[in-house]
């Protein structure tokens, strides 16, 4: 299902959609959920805030000198060459799609979803020319594309910015989208440990920037899955003094 990004025009607003399964998206179809207009305006959504966060430094400071690592964490799970269909829900900024991208199969695919428009337009200045991606406005706790269509799953850094029942959504989708025996990968904050010295700094970080996350200190991200899915093996690692997590689920 390939859209040639040919240019950053390409995917401005609802990031043009040219084959099945996703139905043709127009301009501002799908809704931006009120609680990113109110929480993550200052991150997400207003253009200041992308040209601000479009930093890789900024990006590496934010995690503590720990972004290179987590994205390849990430990466190397998929592995070298990933082949069949890839999802990627949420644009992320740094680099991570752009390394993504690089090692799609040469018969393989990309799908960016994301909401924002705005994230799709600035992942669209980062990409070079690619039949093989494609930039795709959508919810991702409730994808229009078929059931068991994808090979593989990748969620970076976006459930700690969901509130739990949107989480839940997101997580029921990726399950259901990714074909049997496909892969699920996640990278996103954890409980670190009780004397970890970031502990009381990201606690306050958290309570005042990002209400939701503490959900993910609170409980295990399987938690989070309807009770009737459950991933067939679920692989845990976590680094940096329990303050980052990497599940992969197979379906």
């Amino acid at each position: 299902m390939p859209l040639s990004v040919s240019s950053a025009e390409a995917a401005i607003g609802a990031a043009a959609v040219v084959a099945a399964p996703f139905a043709a998206a127009p301009r501002g179809a799908v809704p931006i959920p009120r609680y990113l207009e109110q929480v993550y305006w200052w991150a997400y959504v207003h253009p200041k805030a992308v040209r601000l966060f479009e930093r890789e430094w900024l990006v590496n400071l934010i995690l503590f000198g720990n972004y290179g690592r987590l994205r390849d964490a990430a990466l190397d799970e998929l592995g070298e060459t990933i082949s069949g269909r890839t999802m990627q829900l949420a644009c992320v900024y740094g680099n991570l799609t752009p390394k993504l991208r690089q090692r799609i199969a040469p018969d393989g695919s990309l799908d960016v979803v994301d909401i924002l428009p705005i994230q799709l337009q600035n992942l669209a200045s980062k990409m070079p020319p690619d039949e093989r991606v494609a930039l795709l406005q959508g919810d991702s706790s409730s994808l229009a594309c078929p059931d068991a269509s994808y090979d593989q799953v990748l969620i970076f850094f976006l459930l700690h910015e969901q509130p739990a029942h949107v989480r839940r959504g997101t997580l029921a989708e990726a399950m259901r989208v990714a074909k049997p025996g496909g892969k699920i990968v996640i990278v996103d904050y954890h409980r670190p440990v009780r004397w970890h010295p970031l502990r009381l700094l990201m606690t306050g970080v958290f309570r005042k920037l990002e209400p939701y996350a503490m959900d993910l200190w609170n409980n295990e991200i399987e938690a989070f899955l309807p009770r009737r899915v459950k991933p067939t093996s679920v692989t845990k690692e976590t680094c940096f003094g329990g303050l980052y997590q990497k599940l992969v689920w197979i379906r």
